[in-house]
This record gives structure tokens, C-alpha cells and sequence, in this order.
């Protein structure tokens, strides 16, 4: 079996600089053809690190968590999945874990990073109210990268466009001739609530269209709270001839709602949501879509826990790929236009 001297001297550069380059060190300063030499000459060898003797030379486990509200949803399944093909490229491991191990009297955090279990922590945090305390979480200097939740503060940060995402369901709408559009939306006590909620009345009022507070809720993200928004925006009277649904997920209650109701969807209602996830296509009506890039989400969130400056805050956006719009049956011209 090679060691790692063997790779060193294969590629004329010392143990350490090896260990150093195969570990991903972000302080390391090589050339980039050094780098280069280092990663053919491992191959060439077949070299493998010793990952549990170099984490008890450097107190580092080579494992980072993945923190997000709910390991069962499709949305998180492909986040992770983007989350942990960054984290195998760069020979890191994945803990997956839900948001409520986190919440106030939870000493989970605490015993992974006292025990050297996890190097450091990518979290989403839940819709809604949260009862994570942030700042405790840093003490030791753990570091933590907030995913698709803050977009500021003393975090470092990476979200989604919210902004892209809600335009292009909003102008797809118009596209088919609607001119009532209303908003099932997150919590304003959410960041993604805030965003996604701003984005919305900033593309409504730049078209000239009617905002009609009836038809925008805030009531969360999930099928029940779907459920609710639909009921409320129904109750209210004239009800718009669309809806821009900021997750899918509550597009599944307000799909059940409208039809519990008796609304037709697309006759009566159109319905665009955000995020494209396998069941989008197992309703009926199927529903259109805005696929974000969830997986390069993960992917970005685990480059930036692992790359960059632990004394310095960054907040970026995922901008590239751009959401996709993925038309189903489930909009169509507005109702008065079937007149």
C-alpha cells in the first residue's frame, strides 16, 4: 500500500504539502500545476489517506452536517444530494441532520464538535419562528454556513435567487393573459418569506397589475398551510384567476383545497409553484413549475463551509443555473378569456 511519502516523492514536493493538498487545506499556497502533480501522483499510486490517524493529528474528523427542517421532503433530498457529491469530491463525509436537534436545550452540536465528530455546520433554517440560537452555535469558533434562509448578518450565507424565481412564474402568467394574480407565501418571520413575498409585489407593481392584499397570504410552506392560505384567499370573495405558490409543497393543500371547493384548476385557477420535484408531476392537474438549483445550492454551501476565510463573512446567491420554468397542466389562460 502507498504512503504518503511515496506520493511526496513522486511528486517532488514534501509529506506535508501532500497531506495539505489531498486534505483540501484553504490555506495552502501552491501552484496550481503543484496541485496538479500532487492529486496524478496519488492516483498514479492509488494512494489512500489515512483518514482516522489525520484526525487525530489535526483534530479534524473530515465530516461536516447537513442541518435543513425536513430529511423526508424531495426538496432537501436534492439539495443534499448536490450537498454531498461537493463533500465526496473533496473526500468529506455528510451528516444529515433535522433542524429541531438544534433547538433551545439541544446539546447534539455541542457534543458532535466536542467529541471532533463534524468539522463544521451547513444549516437551513425552518420556515417561521425560529428557536435557534445562532450565536451560541459559533462559540469555539464552529464554522457555519446558512443556506436558503438568512441573506445577511454575521453568518456567512448562500440562498437561492428568489427574486429570478418568482419573476419567471409571474411573467409566465401574464404570458397566458392573467392580470388577477395573488401570492401563497412563506412566513414573514422567514427570510425566504420576506424575499419571496418583496419579489412578488415588486414584479406586480412594475406590470401596472392590481395588488389585492385578500389574495396574498403568509401562512407557511407546508400542505396544511397551503390548505389554509387557499381556504382564506376563497373566503375573501372574487378570487384572482392565478396564483404564484412560493413552495411546492403548500401547492399540494391549495391543489386539494381548490378542488374541495369546487374550483377547476386551470378553468377556474391557474397554479405555478416553486421548486420541481418528482410528485409536481404526480398530481392532477400536474403542476407547472420553477425549478431552482437546489443541487448546486448544496454544492456552494459545502465549498464555501470548506474554502472559505473562517474570519471572514460572505453572502452569496446561486444565480447560475437560472430557474427553469417547467409548463404541466395546471395553468392556462385566465377564466374570463374562456368567455
Amino acid at each position: 500500500m502507498a504512503k504518503i511519502s511515496d506520493v511526496a516523492a513522486l511528486a517532488g514536493v514534501s509529506a506535508s504539502a501532500v497531506s495539505r493538498v489531498l486534505s483540501g487545506d484553504p490555506s495552502l499556497r501552491v501552484s496550481a500545476s503543484t496541485r496538479e502533480r500532487v492529486i496524478a501522483a496519488a492516483k498514479e499510486l492509488a494512494y489512500v489517506p489515512n483518514h482516522a490517524a489525520r484526525s487525530l493529528r489535526t483534530s479534524r474528523s473530515r465530516t461536516i452536517a447537513l442541518v435543513v427542517p425536513d430529511v423526508n421532503s424531495a426538496v432537501f433530498a436534492e439539495l443534499a444530494s448536490g450537498a454531498e457529491d461537493e463533500a465526496a469530491s473533496r473526500g468529506l463525509a455528510i451528516v444529515l441532520a433535522r433542524a429541531e436537534r438544534l433547538t433551545d436545550g439541544s446539546d447534539w452540536l455541542r457534543r458532535m464538535l466536542g467529541e471532533a465528530r463534524i468539522d463544521g455546520v451547513i444549516l437551513q433554517l425552518p420556515d417561521g419562528p425560529s428557536t435557534i440560537d445562532l450565536e451560541s452555535m459559533a462559540v469555539g469558533g464552529t464554522r457555519i454556513v446558512v443556506i436558503n434562509s438568512l441573506d445577511s448578518g454575521q453568518f456567512s450565507t448562500v440562498v437561492l435567487d428568489d427574486a429570478a424565481g418568482i419573476r419567471t412564474a409571474v411573467e409566465h402568467l401574464r404570458a397566458a393573459g392573467h392580470t388577477e394574480i395573488g401570492l401563497v407565501g412563506g412566513h414573514q418571520d422567514s427570510a425566504t418569506g420576506r424575499r419571496r413575498e418583496a419579489s412578488f409585489l415588486a414584479v406586480i407593481r412594475e406590470a401596472g397589475l392590481p395588488v389585492r392584499n385578500q389574495w396574498i397570504t403568509d401562512f407557511g410552506y407546508s400542505g396544511a398551510e397551503g390548505r389554509a392560505a387557499m381556504e382564506v384567499i376563497a373566503a375573501n370573495g372574487a378570487i384572482p384567476t392565478a396564483l404564484v405558490v412560493a413552495n411546492l409543497n403548500a401547492a399540494l393543500g391549495v391543489l386539494a383545497t381548490a378542488s374541495t371547493l369546487g374550483l377547476r384548476v386551470p378553468t377556474d385557477i391557474s397554479i405555478v409553484a416553486l421548486h420541481d420535484v418528482w410528485y409536481a408531476d404526480a398530481t392532477w392537474p400536474p403542476i407547472t413549475t420553477v425549478r431552482m438549483p437546489l443541487s448546486q445550492l448544496g454544492a456552494t454551501a459545502v465549498a464555501r463551509l470548506m474554502d472559505g476565510d473562517p474570519t471572514s463573512i460572505t453572502h452569496d446567491t446561486v444565480s447560475s443555473p437560472e430557474p427553469v420554468l417547467v409548463v404541466r397542466q395546471s395553468t392556462d389562460l385566465p377564466r374570463q378569456s374562456r368567455k
